[in-house]
């Protein structure tokens, strides 16, 4: 299992459903997972802080092994279209995907995620790449954004995604859902 620090090192990661913006001012947000069928497996907290934002996972019913965990650019988790609704990653900042690459990583890039046997992601990630605040790296811009979850690990330096397979779980970010 690999855990990185985007402070220290590294990105973020990618999942998609919908979720609930919280107007207060510590700028807390929560999203639900969905999977493939439809059906919600879970929830990840989004929390603002001075260096990016802190991404919080409770989800369930995930196949067991490593998972590529990203933002991507676009507010959509269509099931039925595999999430490709939910476009590329969230490239913040003009930079390459890939945590072990020259110009990279961009805004949307996270460490890969490990599933355990019992199918539970509980994790904590810094994304230091993105914010919910306005601006240019924020994820809450005019059509949101959308953490997936793909089939198998990001290998953290193919372009332009990491070759990280199949989009398996979405949450949708965005203000007012």
């Amino acid at each position: 299992m690999i855990r990185i620090d985007r402070i220290a090192a590294a990105g973020l990661l990618s999942l998609c459903a919908c979720a609930a913006f919280g107007q207060d001012s510590d700028k807390v947000m929560q999203a639900k997972v969905v999977g493939l069928d439809g059906h919600v497996l879970g929830t990840v907290n989004l929390q603002d802080t001075p260096t990016g934002v802190l991404v919080s996972t409770d989800i369930k019913g995930l196949p067991a092994g490593e998972h590529g965990f990203h933002f991507h650019e676009k507010g959509l988790c269509d099931p039925a279209q595999k999430f490709a609704t939910a476009g590329g990653h969230f490239a913040a900042g003009g930079r390459q995907h890939g945590l072990m690459v020259m110009g990279g990583p961009h805004g949307g890039d996270m460490p890969n995620q490990y599933v355990g046997p019992d199918g539970v992601l509980k994790a904590q990630v810094l994304d230091t790449g993105v914010t919910l605040s306005p601006g240019p790296k924020s994820l809450l811009d005019a059509d949101g954004s959308a953490l997936v979850i793909h089939a198998a690990p990001d290998d953290y330096t193919s372009q332009p995604a990491g070759n990280a397979g199949a989009r398996i779980a979405c949450a949708v970010i965005s203000p007012g859902k």
